[in-house]
Protein backbone atom coordinates (compact mmCIF):
# COMPACT_ATOMS: atom_id res chain seq x y z
CA UNK A 1 0.00 0.00 0.00
CA UNK A 2 1.37 3.49 -1.06
CA UNK A 3 2.53 5.68 1.97
CA UNK A 4 0.42 9.28 2.37
CA UNK A 5 2.88 11.53 0.78
CA UNK A 6 2.80 9.31 -2.64
CA UNK A 7 -0.75 9.18 -2.39
CA UNK A 8 -1.19 13.25 -2.28
CA UNK A 9 1.36 13.14 -4.80
CA UNK A 10 -1.07 11.08 -7.15
CA UNK A 11 -3.47 12.96 -5.83
CA UNK A 12 -1.90 16.33 -6.65
CA UNK A 13 -0.93 14.87 -10.03
CA UNK A 14 -4.53 14.18 -11.20
CA UNK A 15 -6.21 17.16 -9.79
CA UNK A 16 -3.49 18.95 -12.28
CA UNK A 17 -4.66 16.94 -15.44
CA UNK A 18 -8.52 17.26 -14.58
CA UNK A 19 -7.64 21.47 -14.47
CA UNK A 20 -5.80 21.30 -17.44
CA UNK A 21 -8.57 18.97 -19.29
CA UNK A 22 -10.78 21.23 -18.03
CA UNK A 23 -9.40 24.24 -19.02
CA UNK A 24 -8.47 22.75 -23.14
CA UNK A 25 -11.05 22.84 -25.57
CA UNK A 26 -9.15 19.49 -27.32
CA UNK A 27 -6.95 16.92 -26.33
CA UNK A 28 -5.79 13.23 -27.95
CA UNK A 29 -4.90 9.90 -26.05
CA UNK A 30 -2.17 8.33 -27.97
CA UNK A 31 -0.40 4.97 -27.85
CA UNK A 32 3.79 6.06 -28.42
CA UNK A 33 5.73 2.98 -28.41
CA UNK A 34 8.02 1.98 -30.97
CA UNK A 35 8.91 5.77 -31.59
CA UNK A 36 13.07 7.07 -31.38
CA UNK A 37 14.13 9.76 -28.88
CA UNK A 38 14.68 11.45 -32.54
CA UNK A 39 11.33 11.30 -33.60
CA UNK A 40 9.88 11.78 -30.25
CA UNK A 41 12.08 14.96 -29.69
CA UNK A 42 10.47 16.82 -33.49
CA UNK A 43 6.98 15.78 -32.57
CA UNK A 44 7.38 17.27 -29.08
CA UNK A 45 8.69 20.58 -30.83
CA UNK A 46 5.99 20.48 -33.17
CA UNK A 47 3.17 20.58 -30.48
CA UNK A 48 4.78 22.90 -28.53
CA UNK A 49 4.78 25.65 -31.51
CA UNK A 50 1.28 24.66 -31.90
CA UNK A 51 0.44 25.22 -28.18
CA UNK A 52 -0.11 21.70 -27.34
CA UNK A 53 1.12 20.07 -24.16
CA UNK A 54 2.26 16.75 -24.34
CA UNK A 55 2.53 14.28 -21.79
CA UNK A 56 3.66 10.52 -20.92
CA UNK A 57 0.94 9.77 -18.31
CA UNK A 58 0.20 6.72 -16.38
CA UNK A 59 -3.39 4.90 -17.22
CA UNK A 60 -4.98 4.91 -13.80
CA UNK A 61 -3.86 8.75 -13.36
CA UNK A 62 -5.83 9.36 -16.89
CA UNK A 63 -8.81 6.98 -15.58
CA UNK A 64 -9.13 8.85 -12.15
CA UNK A 65 -9.33 12.11 -14.27
CA UNK A 66 -11.45 11.15 -16.22
CA UNK A 67 -13.70 9.88 -13.83
CA UNK A 68 -13.55 13.32 -11.99
CA UNK A 69 -14.35 15.13 -15.70
CA UNK A 70 -17.34 12.23 -16.45
CA UNK A 71 -15.61 11.63 -19.70
CA UNK A 72 -17.39 8.15 -20.15
CA UNK A 73 -15.98 5.69 -22.68
CA UNK A 74 -12.00 6.77 -22.27
CA UNK A 75 -11.09 4.02 -19.61
CA UNK A 76 -11.44 1.22 -22.64
CA UNK A 77 -8.34 3.06 -24.40
CA UNK A 78 -6.76 3.30 -21.25
CA UNK A 79 -4.37 0.06 -22.24
CA UNK A 80 -0.75 0.06 -23.21
CA UNK A 81 1.54 3.27 -23.53
CA UNK A 82 -0.24 6.18 -23.01
CA UNK A 83 0.54 10.05 -23.78
CA UNK A 84 -1.97 12.81 -23.77
CA UNK A 85 -2.05 16.05 -26.26
CA UNK A 86 -4.01 18.61 -24.45
CA UNK A 87 -4.53 22.10 -26.51
CA UNK A 88 -3.58 24.94 -24.62
CA UNK A 89 -5.44 27.49 -27.06
CA UNK A 90 -8.15 27.33 -28.62
CA UNK A 91 -7.09 25.15 -31.56
CA UNK A 92 -9.57 22.54 -31.51
CA UNK A 93 -7.87 20.91 -34.30
CA UNK A 94 -3.86 21.08 -34.04
CA UNK A 95 -3.46 18.06 -31.09
CA UNK A 96 -5.49 15.85 -33.91
CA UNK A 97 -3.52 17.51 -36.85
CA UNK A 98 0.01 17.04 -35.91
CA UNK A 99 -1.07 13.64 -34.47
CA UNK A 100 -2.50 12.43 -36.95
CA UNK A 101 0.23 12.99 -39.60
CA UNK A 102 2.88 11.78 -37.30
CA UNK A 103 0.99 8.62 -37.05
CA UNK A 104 0.72 7.76 -40.41
CA UNK A 105 4.91 7.94 -41.10
CA UNK A 106 4.87 6.16 -37.85
CA UNK A 107 3.28 2.13 -37.74
CA UNK A 108 3.47 1.26 -34.55
CA UNK A 109 2.24 5.41 -33.17
CA UNK A 110 -1.79 5.06 -32.70
CA UNK A 111 -4.19 7.36 -32.23
CA UNK A 112 -6.36 5.77 -29.29
CA UNK A 113 -9.49 8.37 -28.52
CA UNK A 114 -9.53 12.32 -28.00
CA UNK A 115 -12.10 15.01 -26.28
CA UNK A 116 -13.54 17.44 -27.90
CA UNK A 117 -15.51 20.36 -25.95
CA UNK A 118 -15.90 18.12 -22.77
CA UNK A 119 -16.96 15.46 -24.71
CA UNK A 120 -15.02 11.78 -25.81
CA UNK A 121 -14.35 11.40 -29.29
CA UNK A 122 -13.14 8.16 -30.96
CA UNK A 123 -10.30 7.15 -33.02
CA UNK A 124 -12.21 8.20 -36.47
CA UNK A 125 -13.61 11.42 -35.04
CA UNK A 126 -10.21 12.27 -34.29
CA UNK A 127 -9.44 11.21 -38.10
CA UNK A 128 -12.03 13.58 -38.91
CA UNK A 129 -10.78 16.56 -37.08
CA UNK A 130 -6.97 15.49 -38.35
CA UNK A 131 -7.77 16.07 -41.73
CA UNK A 132 -9.60 19.49 -41.09
CA UNK A 133 -8.19 23.00 -42.47
CA UNK A 134 -6.11 24.39 -39.83
CA UNK A 135 -7.69 27.33 -37.93
CA UNK A 136 -5.36 29.73 -40.21
CA UNK A 137 -6.68 28.50 -43.84
CA UNK A 138 -9.99 28.36 -42.61
CA UNK A 139 -9.88 32.14 -41.74
CA UNK A 140 -8.52 32.85 -44.96
CA UNK A 141 -10.98 30.88 -46.45
CA UNK A 142 -13.56 33.05 -45.12
CA UNK A 143 -11.93 36.25 -45.92
CA UNK A 144 -11.71 35.52 -49.21
CA UNK A 145 -15.60 35.15 -49.46
CA UNK A 146 -15.97 38.48 -48.18
CA UNK A 147 -13.76 40.34 -50.12
CA UNK A 148 -14.67 38.44 -53.57
CA UNK A 149 -18.10 40.65 -54.33
CA UNK A 150 -16.07 43.54 -53.24
CA UNK A 151 -13.00 42.73 -55.68
CA UNK A 152 -15.27 41.79 -58.38
CA UNK A 153 -17.29 45.29 -57.83
CA UNK A 154 -13.72 47.23 -58.45
CA UNK A 155 -12.70 45.11 -61.45
CA UNK A 156 -16.17 46.62 -63.15
CA UNK A 157 -15.57 50.05 -62.09
CA UNK A 158 -12.05 50.15 -63.19
CA UNK A 159 -13.55 48.67 -66.44
CA UNK A 160 -16.32 51.61 -66.94
CA UNK A 161 -13.63 54.26 -65.53
CA UNK A 162 -11.15 52.91 -68.36
CA UNK A 163 -13.97 52.77 -71.03
CA UNK A 164 -15.25 56.26 -70.30
CA UNK A 165 -11.71 57.63 -70.79
CA UNK A 166 -11.48 56.28 -74.49
CA UNK A 167 -14.97 57.58 -75.19
CA UNK A 168 -15.67 61.40 -73.51
CA UNK A 169 -19.22 61.74 -74.81
CA UNK A 170 -20.60 58.95 -73.55
CA UNK A 171 -22.81 59.62 -70.80
CA UNK A 172 -21.98 57.58 -67.09
CA UNK A 173 -25.65 55.32 -67.39
CA UNK A 174 -24.20 54.66 -70.85
CA UNK A 175 -21.20 53.65 -69.64
CA UNK A 176 -22.89 51.07 -66.90
CA UNK A 177 -25.11 49.83 -69.62
CA UNK A 178 -22.31 48.46 -71.82
CA UNK A 179 -20.58 46.77 -69.25
CA UNK A 180 -23.59 45.26 -67.77
CA UNK A 181 -24.58 41.95 -69.44
CA UNK A 182 -28.76 41.86 -69.86
CA UNK A 183 -30.14 39.00 -67.57
CA UNK A 184 -31.12 36.22 -69.56
CA UNK A 185 -34.42 35.61 -70.59
CA UNK A 186 -35.26 39.03 -69.69
CA UNK A 187 -37.66 40.61 -72.27
CA UNK A 188 -36.58 42.00 -75.11
CA UNK A 189 -37.47 46.17 -75.50
CA UNK A 190 -40.63 46.49 -77.40
CA UNK A 191 -40.05 49.47 -79.99
CA UNK A 192 -42.30 52.37 -80.04
CA UNK A 193 -45.39 51.79 -81.85
CA UNK A 194 -45.19 53.95 -84.81
CA UNK A 195 -48.03 56.49 -85.32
Amino acid sequence: MPNAKVLEEKKALVASLVEKIKNSPAGVLVDYKGINVEDDTKLRRQLREAGVEYMVIKNTLIRFAAKELGFEGLEEHLNGTSALAISTTDDVIAPAKILGDFAKTHENFKIKAGYLEGKVIDEAEVKKLANMPSKEVLIAQVLYSFNFPIMQLAIACDAIVKKAEGNEDMKVADLVAANVPAAEGAPAEEAPAAE
